[in-house]
């Protein structure tokens, strides 16, 4: 009988030249033609990019750049996406082990104990026999057992690629998370800044239209026009009133957000926020870059990109699956009645084993057609994400520059109003004009007024909107990895 010993090199051998075998497709990144980018946006951009990495320090506002980088460290959504990256890197370590060896020990011992008659005799001198009490006896064992999958055809390999594309794609998706939130930290600061400004607008409104109907009601008294004008000054005081209400409860809603995005409860920042501050403004234009730069620097590009990475190599773990299966095992045992003697006496075993599919009703062939189909739509999603990046850019970079042209154009209306309202208040008091001329005169001033403040905070949403659809807000020349000294908080193990 041949020992199993003598099968071993040659055995290691020929898994040492199969291991360098892969099925399936090796995956490769597309280039920018293949996902359909133009060489140029269709919108006028600088084409020389900026560093964007902590953009909302170009606002100038010490505020926003504090809640910003508060909810960076403490948001709930940022901290759910790390807890998702913290399960890639696990799923990852699981899919490597299968690289290696699985070996378990085992010890044991036991003592058997008669339990009635079973003891020797013997013949004493004098001719008595005698029954000696039967001896219990001890048992020592101690096992090492191995197993090892031989990745023949590069099965367990692609699993491995497959879940580092998955890890990586976490990671990204993780920073998408944080520049989606930094985002919404920024917009609704601008938000409540710009209520705070249209506070202000209708607080003066209603001084000034409270002046006009105590006017009103003295020209009244003295005669010399009718309680017409009373009841329009009236009508214009209250719907100017009514408008605070709504005004106050948007304000409300934008501060109560911040405070949600930053992980706290939502009236903690109403103290810190109710000090008026103007709506922060930032530079006129962004130096955009070329389209091709969103596969580099957005995150949401890039987890599509990984995501695809990773479909593709499915497509050869599902392949694998056709093909012989090797492994091998091994066992080594030790037995002894005395724990000092459990290595005199060694056994051991080695054994390999083939597995092949031979029928399974199609369906390894279905699985490996239903990973080409996941790697198809991954390279389809791959594209749209690319092409709905570009079109972000596009609008952003529309948006701010029609919101640069309102401002400059309310501006000029504001300007214009501020005067008419002003000579047409001093005609009324002296009576060279009628209250209706005066009316619309200042409601006119109103809507200038309020269309600053909306182009104002448009430019801004606009700028927030740009930074982040060029990928701004995280350092895009590393990938995000899950922390190592993290522990679990959602539970005692």
């Amino acid at each position: 009988m041949h020992s199993p010993m003598k099968f071993r090199a040659p055995l290691l051998l020929g898994t040492a030249l199969l291991s360098g075998c892969a099925v399936g497709p090796d995956y490769r990144p597309r280039s920018a033609a293949d996902l359909g980018v133009p060489d140029g946006f269709s919108v006028t951009a600088a084409p020389q990019a900026e560093d964007l990495t902590r953009w909302w320090g170009k606002f100038d506002d010490p505020v926003l750049g504090q809640l910003v980088e508060q909810a960076a460290a403490a948001n709930l959504d940022i901290a759910q996406a790390v807890a998702r990256l913290r399960q890639a890197r696990e799923a990852l370590v699981v899919s490597r082990s299968g690289l290696f060896p699985t070996i378990g020990g085992s010890g044991g011992y036991n003592r058997t104990e008669p339990l009635r008659g079973g003891g020797a005799t013997i013949t004493q001198s004098n001719g008595t026999v005698a029954t000696l009490p039967a001896q219990g006896r001890d048992n020592f064992s101690l096992g090492l057992d191995a197993s090892y999958q031989i990745d023949l055809f590069g099965g367990i390999r692609r699993s491995v690629e497959s879940s580092s594309a998955q890890y990586a794609a976490a990671g990204f998706d993780y920073a998408t998370t944080l520049l989606s939130v930094e985002s919404e930290v920024a917009r609704n600061y601008v938000l409540a800044r710009a209520y705070q400004a249209q506070l202000a607008n209708a607080r003066a409104s209603l001084a000034i239209q409270d002046d006009n109907l105590e006017i009103a009601g003295f020209r009244v008294q003295a005669g010399l026009v009718s309680s017409l004008d009373v009841e329009q000054a009236r009508a214009t005081r209250a719907q100017t009133a009514a408008n605070i209400p709504s005004i106050e409860q948007q304000y409300n809603a934008a501060v109560s957000r911040i405070g949600v995005l930053t992980g706290q409860a939502p009236g903690a920042l109403k103290p810190m926020l109710a000090s008026v501050r103007p709506i922060p403004t930032g530079p006129p234009s962004v130096a955009a870059g070329i389209p091709a730069n969103v596969l580099r620097q957005r995150p949401d590009v890039r987890a599509a990109e990984r995501s695809l990475a990773a479909a593709t190599a499915q497509i050869g773990v599902a392949k694998a699956q056709l093909f012989p299966a090797l492994s091998i095992s091994g066992s080594i045992n030790a037995n002894a009645s005395q724990a000092g003697n459990i290595f005199n006496t060694i056994t051991g075993g080695l054994f390999a084993g083939v597995t092949q599919a031979i029928f399974n009703a199609g369906r390894l062939n279905a699985g490996i057609r239903s990973a080409r189909a996941g790697a198809d739509g991954a390279f389809a999603a791959y594209k749209s994400t690319v092409l709905t990046a570009i079109e972000d850019v596009e609008n952003a970079i529309v948006a701010l520059q029609s919101a640069n042209v309102r401002e400059r154009e309310f501006g000029i209306a504001f300007d214009a109003a501020s005067n008419s309202a002003i000579l047409a208040r001093s005609q009324y008091r002296a009576g060279l004009t009628d209250f209706t001329t005066l009316n619309t005169q200042e409601a006119s001033l109103v809507s200038a007024r309020n269309g600053l403040v909306q182009a104002r905070s448009d430019k801004a949403t606009a700028l927030i909107a740009l930074y982040v659809a060029l990928g701004g807000g995280w350092d895009s020349t590393v990938t995000p990895t899950a922390p190592t000294n993290q522990p679990g908080t959602g539970s005692n193990g």
